[in-house]
């Protein structure tokens, strides 16, 4: 019996996401983000550590569950928006986790659009939480 670990997820959730065309940043903007200004859309991927749970009465812990969070960037409300949709989009089917059966991404909401007036010209962001469970 192995332990599931969390970064074969989060990866798979990347993986998901880099191919709907968005750029990821791990745990904040990526690295190859444009700066600020007209064309800047990305997402930033946060990563709960998650918790194995057991399977069954015989306690073993082989199943896997975590909270995740993606937050969408863009330049207008708009762009945002169009965002949010690539990412849902994205995460509508089933991940291919190593190893691993996944249930669909559970999303869990998040607050309205927001702008960020810290940097310039502004951003418009939004953070949506998702829940994702596997099993071996």
């Amino acid at each position: 019996m192995t332990a599931p670990t969390v970064l074969p997820h989060r990866d798979a959730m990347k993986a998901a996401l880099e191919g709907a065309g968005l750029v990821v940043g791990l745990g904040g903007a990526p690295p190859t983000a444009p700066p600020s200004g007209t064309q800047t859309k990305y997402v930033a991927l946060y990563f709960s550590p998650g918790q194995s749970v057991t399977e069954s009465l015989a306690d073993e812990r082989t199943d896997f569950t975590c909270a995740f969070q993606v937050t969408c960037v863009g330049p207008t409300e708009e762009q945002c928006l169009w965002v949010a949709d690539k990412v849902r989009g994205a995460l509508s089917p089933r991940l291919t986790v190593a190893g691993r059966s996944a249930w669909r991404a559970e999303e869990l909401g998040g607050p309205p659009v927001q702008r960020d007036d810290d940097v310039s010209p502004p951003l418009y962001f939004l953070p949506v939480q998702y829940a994702l469970k596997s099993t071996s």
